[in-house]
Protein backbone atom coordinates (compact mmCIF):
# COMPACT_ATOMS: atom_id res chain seq x y z
CA UNK A 1 0.00 0.00 0.00
CA UNK A 2 1.23 3.49 -0.80
CA UNK A 3 2.36 5.56 1.92
CA UNK A 4 0.50 9.00 2.55
CA UNK A 5 2.37 11.85 1.52
CA UNK A 6 3.39 14.19 4.48
CA UNK A 7 3.70 17.87 4.73
CA UNK A 8 7.56 18.82 4.08
CA UNK A 9 9.46 20.92 6.74
CA UNK A 10 9.93 24.36 6.18
CA UNK A 11 12.33 25.18 3.56
CA UNK A 12 16.20 25.79 4.63
CA UNK A 13 16.55 29.11 2.98
CA UNK A 14 20.46 28.81 3.03
CA UNK A 15 20.31 25.73 1.07
CA UNK A 16 20.10 26.46 -2.80
CA UNK A 17 17.52 25.57 -4.77
CA UNK A 18 17.39 22.39 -6.57
CA UNK A 19 18.11 22.62 -10.02
CA UNK A 20 15.81 21.48 -12.80
CA UNK A 21 16.35 17.86 -14.10
CA UNK A 22 14.12 16.70 -16.93
CA UNK A 23 13.58 13.16 -18.71
CA UNK A 24 14.63 12.46 -21.94
CA UNK A 25 11.96 14.14 -24.45
CA UNK A 26 13.04 13.28 -27.23
CA UNK A 27 10.30 11.34 -29.93
CA UNK A 28 9.78 10.61 -33.47
CA UNK A 29 6.79 12.67 -34.73
CA UNK A 30 5.25 9.28 -34.99
CA UNK A 31 5.47 9.18 -31.18
CA UNK A 32 3.63 12.11 -30.75
CA UNK A 33 0.32 11.21 -31.18
CA UNK A 34 0.67 9.11 -27.95
CA UNK A 35 1.27 12.91 -26.61
CA UNK A 36 -1.49 13.95 -28.14
CA UNK A 37 -3.21 11.60 -26.62
CA UNK A 38 -1.88 12.23 -22.95
CA UNK A 39 -2.56 15.90 -23.09
CA UNK A 40 -6.51 15.02 -23.54
CA UNK A 41 -6.19 12.10 -20.71
CA UNK A 42 -7.05 9.72 -23.23
CA UNK A 43 -5.44 6.13 -23.99
CA UNK A 44 -5.16 5.63 -27.33
CA UNK A 45 -2.58 3.47 -29.75
CA UNK A 46 -2.63 3.37 -33.75
CA UNK A 47 -4.73 0.89 -34.99
CA UNK A 48 -4.31 -0.16 -38.57
CA UNK A 49 -7.89 0.36 -40.83
CA UNK A 50 -7.11 -3.15 -42.89
CA UNK A 51 -5.94 -5.92 -40.66
CA UNK A 52 -7.34 -4.13 -37.41
CA UNK A 53 -3.88 -4.99 -35.36
CA UNK A 54 -3.08 -2.83 -33.06
CA UNK A 55 0.54 -1.03 -32.90
CA UNK A 56 2.71 -0.22 -30.32
CA UNK A 57 5.67 0.93 -30.37
CA UNK A 58 4.21 3.78 -33.21
CA UNK A 59 5.43 3.67 -36.29
CA UNK A 60 4.64 4.57 -40.14
CA UNK A 61 3.43 1.20 -41.65
CA UNK A 62 1.32 -1.58 -40.18
CA UNK A 63 3.41 -4.41 -38.59
CA UNK A 64 1.46 -6.88 -39.86
CA UNK A 65 0.18 -6.14 -43.55
CA UNK A 66 2.38 -2.88 -44.00
CA UNK A 67 -0.80 -0.50 -44.52
CA UNK A 68 0.06 2.91 -44.16
CA UNK A 69 -3.05 4.38 -42.81
CA UNK A 70 -2.57 4.00 -39.43
CA UNK A 71 -5.38 5.73 -37.53
CA UNK A 72 -5.17 6.65 -33.64
CA UNK A 73 -7.78 5.28 -31.75
CA UNK A 74 -8.86 4.54 -28.56
CA UNK A 75 -8.28 0.85 -27.32
CA UNK A 76 -8.96 -1.05 -23.89
CA UNK A 77 -6.23 0.01 -21.15
CA UNK A 78 -6.25 -3.20 -19.54
CA UNK A 79 -3.87 -5.60 -19.32
CA UNK A 80 -1.50 -8.36 -17.18
CA UNK A 81 1.81 -7.14 -15.54
CA UNK A 82 4.04 -9.98 -16.59
CA UNK A 83 7.28 -8.73 -14.90
CA UNK A 84 8.54 -5.99 -13.07
CA UNK A 85 11.80 -4.61 -11.59
CA UNK A 86 13.17 -2.18 -9.60
CA UNK A 87 16.04 0.00 -10.89
CA UNK A 88 18.66 1.60 -8.09
CA UNK A 89 21.29 2.64 -10.63
CA UNK A 90 20.87 4.40 -14.09
CA UNK A 91 23.05 7.10 -16.06
CA UNK A 92 20.09 9.30 -16.52
CA UNK A 93 20.40 12.29 -14.30
CA UNK A 94 16.64 12.43 -14.24
CA UNK A 95 16.07 8.89 -12.70
CA UNK A 96 19.37 8.75 -10.62
CA UNK A 97 17.79 11.40 -8.84
CA UNK A 98 15.01 9.60 -8.51
CA UNK A 99 15.80 6.11 -7.64
CA UNK A 100 14.44 3.73 -6.84
CA UNK A 101 12.17 3.61 -10.08
CA UNK A 102 9.79 0.65 -10.90
CA UNK A 103 9.21 -0.72 -14.58
CA UNK A 104 7.96 -3.58 -16.18
CA UNK A 105 6.33 -5.35 -18.59
CA UNK A 106 2.46 -5.47 -19.18
CA UNK A 107 0.56 -7.54 -22.27
CA UNK A 108 -2.10 -5.81 -23.45
CA UNK A 109 -5.89 -7.50 -23.87
CA UNK A 110 -5.53 -4.81 -26.92
CA UNK A 111 -2.13 -6.95 -28.57
CA UNK A 112 0.90 -5.60 -27.81
CA UNK A 113 3.07 -6.04 -25.06
CA UNK A 114 4.83 -2.70 -23.45
CA UNK A 115 7.58 -1.19 -21.23
CA UNK A 116 5.84 0.74 -18.83
CA UNK A 117 6.71 2.68 -15.24
CA UNK A 118 4.80 0.46 -13.00
CA UNK A 119 3.10 1.89 -9.70
CA UNK A 120 4.01 0.57 -6.68
CA UNK A 121 0.81 -1.20 -5.37
CA UNK A 122 0.73 -3.19 -8.29
CA UNK A 123 1.50 -7.34 -8.66
CA UNK A 124 3.30 -9.41 -10.75
CA UNK A 125 1.14 -11.77 -12.64
CA UNK A 126 -2.37 -9.45 -11.69
CA UNK A 127 -4.46 -7.25 -13.68
CA UNK A 128 -3.47 -4.03 -14.41
CA UNK A 129 -4.85 -0.84 -15.73
CA UNK A 130 -2.50 1.26 -18.19
CA UNK A 131 -2.72 5.14 -18.85
CA UNK A 132 -0.77 7.60 -20.86
CA UNK A 133 1.09 10.70 -19.24
CA UNK A 134 2.75 13.64 -19.23
CA UNK A 135 5.70 13.33 -17.87
CA UNK A 136 7.79 16.54 -16.61
CA UNK A 137 9.14 16.80 -20.76
CA UNK A 138 6.08 17.44 -21.87
CA UNK A 139 6.29 13.78 -23.63
CA UNK A 140 3.95 10.75 -23.32
CA UNK A 141 4.98 7.75 -21.00
CA UNK A 142 3.17 4.29 -20.17
CA UNK A 143 2.24 3.56 -16.46
CA UNK A 144 0.57 1.08 -15.11
CA UNK A 145 -1.71 1.34 -12.36
CA UNK A 146 -4.09 -1.57 -10.35
CA UNK A 147 -6.94 -2.20 -11.71
CA UNK A 148 -8.62 -0.73 -8.36
CA UNK A 149 -7.82 2.08 -6.66
CA UNK A 150 -6.18 1.47 -3.46
CA UNK A 151 -5.70 3.67 -0.57
CA UNK A 152 -3.39 6.92 -0.96
CA UNK A 153 -2.77 5.80 -4.43
CA UNK A 154 -2.54 9.20 -6.14
CA UNK A 155 0.60 9.60 -3.28
CA UNK A 156 2.74 7.13 -5.15
CA UNK A 157 5.92 8.89 -6.60
CA UNK A 158 5.34 8.00 -9.85
CA UNK A 159 2.22 9.70 -10.32
CA UNK A 160 2.99 12.53 -8.50
CA UNK A 161 5.96 13.21 -11.05
CA UNK A 162 3.57 12.81 -13.72
CA UNK A 163 0.56 14.71 -12.26
CA UNK A 164 -0.03 18.53 -10.92
CA UNK A 165 -1.98 17.45 -7.58
CA UNK A 166 -2.71 20.21 -5.48
CA UNK A 167 -2.60 18.40 -2.38
CA UNK A 168 0.04 19.53 -0.30
CA UNK A 169 0.66 22.77 -2.47
CA UNK A 170 -0.21 26.49 -2.53
CA UNK A 171 -2.14 27.74 -4.83
CA UNK A 172 -2.92 31.28 -6.20
CA UNK A 173 -6.56 32.13 -7.86
CA UNK A 174 -5.84 35.55 -9.49
CA UNK A 175 -10.03 36.68 -8.88
CA UNK A 176 -11.20 35.09 -6.41
CA UNK A 177 -14.29 37.15 -5.91
CA UNK A 178 -16.32 36.05 -9.12
CA UNK A 179 -18.51 32.70 -8.58
CA UNK A 180 -15.69 31.04 -10.46
CA UNK A 181 -12.93 31.99 -8.60
CA UNK A 182 -14.95 30.77 -5.53
CA UNK A 183 -16.10 27.78 -6.50
CA UNK A 184 -12.09 27.64 -7.66
CA UNK A 185 -10.95 28.15 -4.38
CA UNK A 186 -13.41 25.70 -2.72
CA UNK A 187 -12.37 23.09 -5.26
CA UNK A 188 -8.29 23.58 -4.00
CA UNK A 189 -9.17 23.22 -0.74
CA UNK A 190 -11.19 19.97 -0.77
CA UNK A 191 -8.34 18.24 -3.20
CA UNK A 192 -5.79 18.67 -0.12
CA UNK A 193 -4.20 22.28 -0.91
CA UNK A 194 -2.15 24.14 2.14
CA UNK A 195 -2.71 27.46 1.24
CA UNK A 196 -4.94 29.18 -1.29
CA UNK A 197 -3.92 32.85 -1.86
CA UNK A 198 -7.23 34.47 -3.36
CA UNK A 199 -6.63 37.58 -5.44
CA UNK A 200 -9.19 40.53 -5.00
CA UNK A 201 -9.39 42.82 -7.65
CA UNK A 202 -11.75 45.78 -6.01
CA UNK A 203 -11.03 45.67 -2.76
CA UNK A 204 -13.78 48.11 -2.28
CA UNK A 205 -16.53 46.01 -3.49
CA UNK A 206 -18.01 43.87 -0.55
CA UNK A 207 -18.64 40.47 -1.18
CA UNK A 208 -20.24 38.89 1.66
CA UNK A 209 -19.94 35.09 0.33
CA UNK A 210 -16.25 35.86 -0.55
CA UNK A 211 -15.62 37.39 3.47
CA UNK A 212 -17.66 34.06 4.77
CA UNK A 213 -15.09 32.04 2.75
CA UNK A 214 -12.03 33.47 3.10
CA UNK A 215 -12.72 33.25 7.30
CA UNK A 216 -10.89 29.73 6.53
CA UNK A 217 -7.39 29.99 7.65
CA UNK A 218 -5.91 28.30 4.69
CA UNK A 219 -6.80 31.04 2.63
CA UNK A 220 -4.98 34.27 2.29
CA UNK A 221 -6.83 37.30 0.57
CA UNK A 222 -4.40 39.07 -1.60
CA UNK A 223 -4.47 42.75 -3.41
CA UNK A 224 -4.21 41.54 -6.89
CA UNK A 225 -5.50 43.76 -10.05
CA UNK A 226 -4.00 41.43 -13.35
CA UNK A 227 -4.73 44.98 -15.10
CA UNK A 228 -2.30 46.95 -13.07
CA UNK A 229 1.69 46.16 -13.17
CA UNK A 230 2.82 47.24 -9.76
CA UNK A 231 0.06 45.81 -7.92
CA UNK A 232 1.13 42.61 -9.74
CA UNK A 233 4.40 42.85 -9.22
CA UNK A 234 4.24 43.98 -5.50
CA UNK A 235 2.40 40.67 -4.77
CA UNK A 236 4.80 38.68 -7.53
CA UNK A 237 7.45 39.96 -4.35
CA UNK A 238 5.48 38.93 -1.42
CA UNK A 239 4.33 35.92 -2.19
CA UNK A 240 5.88 34.78 -5.70
CA UNK A 241 8.22 32.01 -4.26
CA UNK A 242 5.50 30.45 -2.43
CA UNK A 243 3.17 30.01 -5.43
CA UNK A 244 3.02 26.10 -6.70
CA UNK A 245 0.01 26.66 -8.67
CA UNK A 246 -1.35 29.96 -10.27
CA UNK A 247 -5.09 29.89 -11.99
CA UNK A 248 -6.18 32.56 -13.83
CA UNK A 249 -9.58 33.37 -13.27
CA UNK A 250 -9.53 36.78 -14.40
CA UNK A 251 -12.45 37.89 -16.50
CA UNK A 252 -13.51 40.47 -18.71
CA UNK A 253 -16.70 39.60 -20.64
CA UNK A 254 -18.89 42.01 -22.51
CA UNK A 255 -21.23 41.95 -25.37
CA UNK A 256 -20.28 43.70 -29.01
CA UNK A 257 -19.29 43.04 -32.18
CA UNK A 258 -16.55 44.59 -34.49
CA UNK A 259 -18.53 46.76 -37.26
CA UNK A 260 -20.35 48.60 -35.39
CA UNK A 261 -18.69 48.90 -32.03
CA UNK A 262 -16.67 52.02 -32.60
CA UNK A 263 -15.61 52.37 -28.69
CA UNK A 264 -11.99 51.14 -28.79
CA UNK A 265 -12.42 51.30 -25.08
CA UNK A 266 -14.19 48.04 -24.63
CA UNK A 267 -11.78 46.16 -26.88
CA UNK A 268 -9.11 47.66 -24.68
CA UNK A 269 -10.64 46.52 -21.50
CA UNK A 270 -11.45 43.26 -22.78
CA UNK A 271 -7.42 42.67 -23.84
CA UNK A 272 -6.71 44.61 -20.94
CA UNK A 273 -7.40 41.51 -18.49
CA UNK A 274 -7.80 38.53 -20.85
CA UNK A 275 -4.28 39.07 -22.58
CA UNK A 276 -2.27 41.69 -20.91
CA UNK A 277 -2.96 40.41 -17.77
CA UNK A 278 -1.81 37.21 -18.33
CA UNK A 279 1.08 38.40 -20.21
CA UNK A 280 2.03 40.57 -16.78
CA UNK A 281 1.03 37.57 -14.59
CA UNK A 282 3.84 35.82 -16.69
CA UNK A 283 6.38 38.35 -16.57
CA UNK A 284 6.49 38.23 -12.59
CA UNK A 285 5.23 35.11 -11.60
CA UNK A 286 6.60 32.66 -14.05
CA UNK A 287 10.39 33.11 -13.68
CA UNK A 288 9.52 31.80 -9.81
CA UNK A 289 7.27 29.20 -10.65
CA UNK A 290 10.36 27.78 -13.14
CA UNK A 291 12.96 28.19 -10.53
CA UNK A 292 10.94 26.36 -7.95
CA UNK A 293 10.03 23.25 -10.20
CA UNK A 294 12.70 21.27 -9.05
CA UNK A 295 11.81 21.44 -4.73
CA UNK A 296 10.83 17.94 -4.02
CA UNK A 297 7.09 16.98 -2.45
CA UNK A 298 5.44 20.62 -2.84
CA UNK A 299 7.69 21.96 -6.05
CA UNK A 300 5.93 24.29 -8.51
CA UNK A 301 4.08 22.07 -11.42
CA UNK A 302 1.24 24.12 -12.90
CA UNK A 303 -0.26 27.05 -14.95
CA UNK A 304 -3.63 27.13 -15.35
CA UNK A 305 -5.67 29.15 -17.92
CA UNK A 306 -8.88 29.58 -17.92
CA UNK A 307 -10.25 30.76 -21.81
CA UNK A 308 -12.91 29.42 -23.72
CA UNK A 309 -13.74 27.32 -26.35
CA UNK A 310 -14.90 30.76 -28.93
CA UNK A 311 -11.03 31.24 -28.38
CA UNK A 312 -11.20 28.61 -30.83
CA UNK A 313 -13.86 30.21 -33.25
CA UNK A 314 -15.44 33.47 -32.89
CA UNK A 315 -18.70 34.83 -31.14
CA UNK A 316 -19.97 37.34 -33.19
CA UNK A 317 -21.87 38.68 -31.19
CA UNK A 318 -19.40 38.54 -28.70
CA UNK A 319 -16.05 39.45 -31.47
CA UNK A 320 -14.34 41.40 -29.14
CA UNK A 321 -14.60 39.62 -26.13
CA UNK A 322 -13.63 36.01 -28.40
CA UNK A 323 -10.57 38.30 -29.78
CA UNK A 324 -9.09 38.81 -26.38
CA UNK A 325 -9.62 35.20 -25.71
CA UNK A 326 -7.70 33.65 -28.87
CA UNK A 327 -5.02 36.48 -28.17
CA UNK A 328 -4.68 35.00 -24.48
CA UNK A 329 -4.92 31.42 -25.72
CA UNK A 330 -1.56 32.28 -28.01
CA UNK A 331 -0.11 33.57 -25.55
CA UNK A 332 -0.65 30.80 -23.56
CA UNK A 333 1.11 28.34 -25.93
CA UNK A 334 3.89 30.63 -26.29
CA UNK A 335 4.16 30.41 -22.15
CA UNK A 336 3.80 26.34 -22.24
CA UNK A 337 6.69 26.06 -24.48
CA UNK A 338 8.99 28.60 -22.67
CA UNK A 339 7.64 26.96 -19.15
CA UNK A 340 8.40 22.93 -20.32
CA UNK A 341 12.10 23.38 -19.77
CA UNK A 342 11.32 24.11 -16.15
CA UNK A 343 8.78 20.98 -16.06
CA UNK A 344 5.95 23.56 -15.14
CA UNK A 345 2.43 22.29 -16.74
CA UNK A 346 0.48 24.69 -19.04
CA UNK A 347 -3.10 23.76 -18.73
CA UNK A 348 -5.53 25.50 -21.16
CA UNK A 349 -9.24 25.27 -20.04
CA UNK A 350 -11.75 25.88 -22.92
CA UNK A 351 -15.40 25.85 -20.87
CA UNK A 352 -18.70 26.72 -23.15
CA UNK A 353 -21.10 29.49 -21.48
CA UNK A 354 -20.85 29.41 -17.60
CA UNK A 355 -23.61 30.66 -15.60
CA UNK A 356 -22.87 33.95 -14.54
CA UNK A 357 -24.12 37.54 -14.77
CA UNK A 358 -22.97 38.20 -18.26
CA UNK A 359 -24.85 34.96 -19.54
CA UNK A 360 -28.25 35.36 -18.40
CA UNK A 361 -29.39 35.65 -21.80
CA UNK A 362 -27.68 32.98 -23.41
CA UNK A 363 -29.86 29.51 -23.71
CA UNK A 364 -29.01 26.29 -21.82
CA UNK A 365 -26.90 24.69 -21.80
CA UNK A 366 -24.67 26.79 -19.40
CA UNK A 367 -21.93 25.44 -16.94
CA UNK A 368 -22.25 25.74 -13.10
CA UNK A 369 -18.93 27.57 -12.36
CA UNK A 370 -19.02 24.32 -10.04
CA UNK A 371 -18.40 22.05 -12.50
CA UNK A 372 -15.59 23.76 -13.79
CA UNK A 373 -13.98 24.13 -11.14
CA UNK A 374 -14.40 20.53 -10.57
CA UNK A 375 -13.19 19.77 -13.99
CA UNK A 376 -9.72 21.95 -13.19
CA UNK A 377 -8.81 19.91 -9.78
CA UNK A 378 -9.37 16.83 -12.08
CA UNK A 379 -7.16 17.75 -15.04
CA UNK A 380 -4.63 18.95 -12.22
CA UNK A 381 -4.66 15.15 -10.81
CA UNK A 382 -4.33 13.56 -14.26
CA UNK A 383 -1.82 15.67 -15.26
CA UNK A 384 -3.70 16.83 -18.76
CA UNK A 385 -2.81 20.21 -20.98
CA UNK A 386 -6.54 21.06 -22.31
CA UNK A 387 -9.54 20.56 -21.14
CA UNK A 388 -12.94 20.96 -22.65
CA UNK A 389 -15.75 21.48 -20.19
CA UNK A 390 -19.33 21.18 -21.06
CA UNK A 391 -21.40 19.67 -23.84
CA UNK A 392 -21.27 23.00 -26.08
CA UNK A 393 -17.16 22.84 -25.61
CA UNK A 394 -17.07 19.28 -26.61
CA UNK A 395 -19.55 19.78 -29.36
CA UNK A 396 -17.68 22.60 -31.08
CA UNK A 397 -14.39 20.48 -30.68
CA UNK A 398 -15.76 17.91 -32.81
CA UNK A 399 -17.53 20.13 -35.03
CA UNK A 400 -14.30 22.09 -35.73
CA UNK A 401 -12.41 18.72 -36.94
CA UNK A 402 -15.25 17.70 -39.14
CA UNK A 403 -17.12 20.85 -40.71
CA UNK A 404 -15.29 23.67 -39.13
CA UNK A 405 -16.90 26.41 -42.00
CA UNK A 406 -20.57 25.02 -40.93
CA UNK A 407 -19.91 25.70 -37.51
CA UNK A 408 -18.68 29.20 -38.44
CA UNK A 409 -21.48 30.02 -40.12
CA UNK A 410 -23.92 28.88 -37.66
CA UNK A 411 -22.21 31.17 -34.93
CA UNK A 412 -22.70 33.89 -37.49
CA UNK A 413 -26.58 33.54 -37.75
CA UNK A 414 -26.84 33.26 -34.23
Amino acid sequence: MTEALRRPPKKNPVARTRQVTLPPGTRSRCALGLTAAAALGRFELQVCPQCRTVQYPPREVCGHCLSDQLAWRAVSPLGTLLASTVLHHSNDLYFRERLPWRIGTVHLAAGPAIVAHVHGDCVDGDAVRMTLKLDRSGQAVMIALPEQATPNMEDDRTLRETSCNPRLRRALVTDGKTALGMAMITALLDAGAGTVFAGDPETWKKSAEFNALCKDPRIQVQALNVTDSDSVERISRSIGGKVEILVNTAEYERDGGVLFNRDLNRAHDALDVNCMGLLRLAQHFGPAMAGRAADGVNNAVAWVNILSIYAHVSLPSRGIWSASKAAALSVAQCLRNELRPSGVRVINVFPGPIDQEWEQLTPPPRINPKAVAGAIVKALQEGVEDVYVGDVAQEFMARLRDNPKGLERELGNA
